[in-house]
């Protein structure tokens, strides 16, 4: 049986909202490429005491404050790594090269998967997806823009534009409604539509349903330069299929019990988090869920909080 090294590794954000990141040195494993700072668990360690001895070790800081970020399993041809990856949002001491390493200041949106090993590559897709995730309900037009607006101004992220009530060429108009309202207010904007309907909208990508990530296994997912592709599942195989069509997120739902869907069994939290645990994409908890419940889906495994009732009032 192959060992499992288990690695813990630093997304530090600096005062001006960008990354510390550092390249490798040629000679290690994956050398030259850029990675996101730490190193390997000691047998006696939790990944929470790594980070704070690597990082110390590696540039000279100490970590004050940090969440779970991503865990990431990866086998490379020689060995299989379990990547635990911490968002580290204030620390004490100046960051330093101390182990020779070249260190860079970059933009979260600009950072290159390419520049990266392969297995730090979803850590990006989770730095640059955010936390809270919004489904719209379906609301009179002008009353779901006046919520939306009002949603995005506290913290939510994504937004998804469901309206299965209406057919494709009201959903086009609402689309262009909803657009400007989401980018004005640096969020993005996904259909949940087949993907051929970016050729009609300037969105950010598209939430495929369970039904549409099926039929895409066996035509694969369109090219489309700088589209987020994300995907509503329930259970294990779903999931895999997301991760193999190299979607860049996922949907797990019901996490909880919930009031739309009163006959739906939820999956509980210790579910929740062995569905989540062998995924190399980020996956989003759904269902039953509120803002509140951020901290209970980051140290269960999750990227975030999805929802309807969490960000938005239903009621017209």
């Amino acid at each position: 049986m192959t060992k499992v090294v288990h690695v813990a590794a630093a997304a530090i954000y600096l005062d001006d909202g960008r990354l510390l990141i550092s390249r490798r040195p040629a000679h290690l494993h994956q050398g030259g490429l850029l990675e996101f700072p730490g190193g390997k668990l000691e047998s006696d360690e939790t990944p929470q005491q790594a980070l704070i001895r690597e990082l110390e070790e590696e540039l000279g800081i100490i970590p004050k404050q940090f969440e779970p970020l991503i865990r990431i399993p990866y086998d490379y041809p020689d060995k299989r790594v379990l990547l635990d990856v911490w968002r580290v949002t204030a620390f004490d001491g100046k960051p330093e090269g101390r182990e020779g390493q070249q260190l860079y200041r970059l933009d979260i949106d600009g950072l290159e998967p390419a520049a990266f090993p392969a297995a730090n590559r979803p850590i990006i897709a989770a730095l640059q997806l955010p936390q809270l995730y919004l489904i719209t309900p379906e609301l009179p037009t002008e009353i779901l823009l006046q919520r939306l607006a009002s949603a995005l101004d506290t913290g939510v992220g994504l937004v998804q534009l469901r309206a299965n009530h209406l057919d494709d060429g009201a959903y086009l108009e609402l689309a262009d409604q909803v657009l400007p309202v989401c980018h004005r207010r640096g969020a993005r904007l996904l259909l949940n539509r087949h993907p051929s309907m970016l050729a009609e909208v300037e969105a950010d990508g598209v939430h495929l349903n369970s039904r549409l990530l099926e039929e895409l296994q066996a035509t694969g997912l369109p090219v489309l330069q700088n589209k987020w592709f994300g995907a509503s599942c329930h259970n294990a195989q779903q999931l895999r299929l997301a991760q193999q069509l190299g979607l860049d997120y996922a949907l797990l739902s019901p996490v909880c019990a919930t009031e739309t869907h009163p006959d739906a069994q939820p999956l509980g939290w210790t579910a929740f988090e062995s569905l989540v645990a062998p995924m190399q994409i980020p996956v989003y908890g759904l269902g039953g869920l509120s803002r509140g419940h951020l901290p209970q889906v980051l140290s269960h495994g999750g990227q975030g909080v999805a929802g309807i009732g969490a960000f938005i009032h239903r009621a017209v």
